[in-house]
């Protein structure tokens, strides 16, 4: 049976740091967006944000980690229940990022934006520090071993280097024994066997072996 979301991300995240400021109405708004791969991780980024900006009024905070059901967690830090930490997290959420920490730190410039304006400035805050930075795609990928003989090793390896270039798929390994063993990473195994059993004859075939994240 064909997997119908083979080809779907299973984890969408940012890579490295970023930190972006906008201004509204003299207050600063700083947005640091980070790649974290654990609580402990993200919970050491805002204790430096917040060490950093240690003057800071507010340290709003959105966070999403893990896969399949990402952990999320958010806080408004002393702005009014609902005008920061959660709409930091609804842009995580509209963009199915997890693995990623976002703090605004918030200077006060000494007028009142309201609760829409708030809600309104720490989204503008974490959108725009998002939009800066690179988004890294993460998908289960099937790694499959497959045998041939000495005499057909050449053109084996030809074939497949050229097919796994062409369906974004990678030759790992090359071993040579009594047999030749090839290992490859694909999401696209079926088709390669499809292919394999018209190109040889029947004679070869990648077998499964194992299912990693890349």
């Amino acid at each position: 049976m064909t997997d119908v979301h083979k080809d779907r991300p299973l984890l969408s995240t940012v890579a490295g740091w970023h930190r972006h400021e906008i201004v509204i109405k003299k207050s600063r708004f700083i947005a640091t967006a980070a790649h974290v791969t654990s609580k402990d991780d993200a919970d050491k980024v805002i204790h430096e944000v917040r060490h950093e900006f240690y003057d800071a009024r507010h340290h709003c905070v959105a966070l999403s980690v893990g896969m399949d059901i990402p952990e999320q967690r958010s806080s408004d830090d002393g702005e009014p229940s609902g005008t920061a930490g959660i709409p930091m997290l609804e842009v995580l959420r509209a963009r199915s990022l997890s693995n990623v920490v976002v703090v605004v730190s918030r200077y006060f410039g000494g007028v009142l934006l309201g609760a829409s304006g708030l809600v309104r400035a720490y989204s503008s805050a974490t959108s725009e520090v998002l939009d800066q930075m690179q988004v890294v795609e993460h998908r289960w990928v099937d790694v499959s071993e497959l045998e041939c003989d000495h005499a057909l090793a050449g053109r084996v390896e030809n074939f497949l280097r050229e097919w796994l270039s062409q369906n974004h798929g990678t030759l790992v390994d090359v071993r040579y024994h009594s047999n030749v063993n090839f290992t490859i990473e694909s999401s696209h195994t079926d088709d390669l066997n499809k292919i394999l059993a018209s190109e040889f004859s029947g004679k070869l075939r990648a077998i499964h072996v194992d299912r990693v994240i890349r």
